[in-house]
């Protein structure tokens, strides 16, 4: 077997296994159901996996169109690239729900020289796989089951009739998920969907094509961020060229970090004022400040520059929470080390740099308004009811 096949097997193979592992994930949110280590009224069917399906098709097409739509420009343009790595990620050995997978990548395999080209390239798959995402949240909302439906998932809601909410999320130490609004499912909820159907958010978890799209425009968002070598940033490099992308992308990374972790290490974490109490809050801050500064790797060169920008940074959001009381979502910090560490927020040069043209520029901008329409910035929301 020669090289080519032995990468295509890889290429099928990591796609079969994401391919479960999505179906597994989507079965657990679901049918609040698991594969392993439970009792058995929890414990997934076979029936439970396929009807998992109905996430991992609709999620995955999406995923694969993104991917494919870079894939496709770029052989249109010459450019040698690999076909899609998909990424398998299921953590329900360890009892924690995921959603199956990590995305897809693929891989330039040559320097980009023009302008255009890694303009093309960066559009081709946001806009592909949002196009897509749109038919299935819009199949979604249009074909919601009765309301009755969530009792086959919650049995023990039924005693409650359909005013259920205003009793199960009540009691000690309960733990609720529920997703963010952005402004496309803001926009289905009330011009399309049918409102006696619309579920209740923390149970939009058991709706599939629902699911699937909310995490489809989630990762197109993040891809759309106008940063480094997301796919935003390569938009963001053809419309305004290497000097003010440099800007743009560390002004807005800088940003983000600052959001980011806003809040997270407060005051009130020294109220105690017991030596245990400033003992973790002096833990806490030194893992805040540390995240900060190996996101700004590839801001600053010398340590030193990027200790000091961690610590100003810190000090500005401890401040500003301290008197405005105003809090960020620390679960963007993750994704901020990565960006920062890993990615990076700079764009490398190209050989010819031609102005876009004009319909390439109008696409840039409707780029824009796909990012506004996806992005969330409270994406996921986990509240802990006392």
């Amino acid at each position: 077997m020669d090289k080519s096949h032995r990468q295509l097997l890889i290429h099928i193979g990591l796609f079969v296994i994401t391919f479960i592992t999505t179906t597994l994930a989507g079965a657990e949110w679901m049918y609040s159901k698991m594969l392993l280590w439970v009792e058995d009224d929890l414990l997934m069917s076979w029936s439970d996996f396929v009807g998992g399906m109905q996430f991992s098709i609709p999620f995955l097409l999406i995923l694969t169109f993104h991917e494919f739509g870079h894939y496709f420009m770029a052989r249109y343009h010459k450019v040698a690239v690999t076909l899609p790595y998909y990424i398998p990620l299921w953590l329900g050995f360890l009892l924690i729900p995921s959603f199956g997978t990590m995305g897809a990548m693929i891989r330039i395999k040559q320097p980009i020289l023009r302008l255009k080209h890694y303009f093309d390239i960066g559009i081709a798959g946001p806009l592909a796989g949002f196009v897509v995402a749109v038919m299935v949240i819009w199949f979604g909302f249009t074909h919601l089951p009765e309301p009755e439906y969530i009792f086959q998932i919650h049995p023990e809601y039924e005693q409650y009739g359909l005013d259920y909410a205003d009793h199960v999320y009540e009691g000690e130490e309960m733990v609720t998920f529920k997703f963010g609004d952005n402004l496309l499912f803001w926009l289905m909820e009330n011009y399309v969907a049918d409102p006696e159907r619309i579920p209740h958010p923390n149970e939009i978890i058991h709706y599939p094509y629902i699911l699937a799209g909310y995490l489809a425009l989630f990762f197109t968002a993040l891809n759309l961020l106008p940063i480094g070598q997301l796919d935003g940033g390569h938009i963001l490099f053809g419309m305004v060229g290497a000097k003010w992308h440099q800007r743009v992308s560390k002004s807005i990374f800088i940003a983000f970090l600052f959001y980011a972790s806003l809040g997270w290490t407060t005051i009130n974490d020294l109220q105690d004022g017991s030596l245990e109490s400033s003992l973790d809050f002096l833990f806490v801050m030194a893992i805040h400040i540390y995240l900060l500064y190996v996101s700004a790797f590839s801001l600053f060169e010398k340590k030193q520059d990027r200790l000091l920008f961690a610590v100003v940074l810190f000090t500005a959001q401890f401040l500003i929470n301290y008197v405005f009381q105003i809090e960020g979502y620390p679960g963007w910090l993750l994704f901020g080390v990565v960006l920062g560490r890993y990615i990076g927020v700079k764009h490398p040069p190209v050989l010819y740099n031609t102005p876009l043209t004009l319909e390439r520029k109008i696409l840039g901008w409707i780029a824009l308004i796909v990012f506004i329409l996806c992005f969330s910035p409270e994406p996921f929301i986990l509240e802990v009811l006392e």
